[in-house]
């Protein structure tokens, strides 16, 4: 059966389905001996894929790997960095940073902590990436001063960035420092835009001082130290799988 190209790569654990389009759009892939084209078709039964050069096939699919990092401080949430920088990728068991297609499920910032996955599952990277699935994750966050009510009623309704307006949050105050420097905050997101929270603590005058992600839908991190990694049970993958499946819909959460 005929899919697109970019699906058939990720399936077979060669990269993301946004990696697999950028493999494409470099010319590095091939059906039949032809230079794919982003969007083109083939049937892995009857045509001949190429990577490289070099024929792929089912039989090279890696066997899935599903992983919870507690990503620490100063890491890149990339699989290679031109600057040299540690990558996510580098805290992964030698023997799985040369498996074919692991790679981060969306991004934390550099100097961000907390939980994000890996895997080279590339259709469950594309759902829990997709904007029509809203997976709730939570978030502990210190920013500078003590927000106002009315800063965080404004903060969950949601600030326009790049024109866009954002999905309601929940945002509530955990404590505030003693001195009035600081105020630790609990927010829980159902969309990821880039660098959402800096981004909106910045233009309501409270930056953020520290960023730690505790939980990626039923998925939690505080069993973790920083920098490790645990591979997911098959009933902690079904949990999340359940959870992508129903998260098509998004409700008013300030409500």
């Amino acid at each position: 059966m005929e899919e697109r190209l970019q699906k058939i790569l990720s399936q077979w654990g060669v990269a993301s389905r946004r990696g697999a389009e950028g493999l494409i759009q470099a010319g590095r892939v091939s059906v039949n001996g032809t230079v794919a084209e982003l969007g083109q078709k083939a049937d892995p039964q009857r045509d001949r894929i190429q990577l490289d050069g070099r024929e792929l096939t089912p039989r090279d699919r890696p066997p899935a790997y599903y992983g919870l990092l507690n990503k620490p401080l100063r890491t890149m949430s990339t699989c290679h960095d031109p600057q040299g920088r540690r990558t996510v990728i580098d805290l992964l068991p030698s023997a799985l940073q040369q498996a074919s297609g692991i790679h981060p499920v969306g991004r934390l910032d550099y100097n961000s902590t907390g939980a994000l996955l890996l895997t080279n599952d590339g259709d469950l990277t594309y759902q829990l990436t997709h904007p029509r699935h809203h997976i709730a994750k939570t978030y502990r966050v210190i920013v500078r001063g003590q927000p106002s009510p009315d800063i965080i009623k404004q903060w969950q309704r949601g600030v326009r960035l790049d024109g866009h307006q954002p999905v309601p949050a929940k945002v509530r105050i955990v404590s505030s420092g003693k001195s009035s420097a600081h105020t630790e905050l609990e927010i829980v997101l159902w969309e990821g835009r880039n660098r959402q929270i800096r981004r909106t603590a910045e233009l309501l005058g409270h930056p953020v001082k520290q960023l730690h992600r505790l939980s990626i839908g039923p998925l939690q991190v505080n069993h973790l130290k920083s920098g490790q990694i645990h591979s997911l049970t098959p009933q902690e993958l079904k949990q999340l799988q359940d959870v992508v499946m129903n998260t098509a819909d998004v409700r008013n959460v300030t409500e």
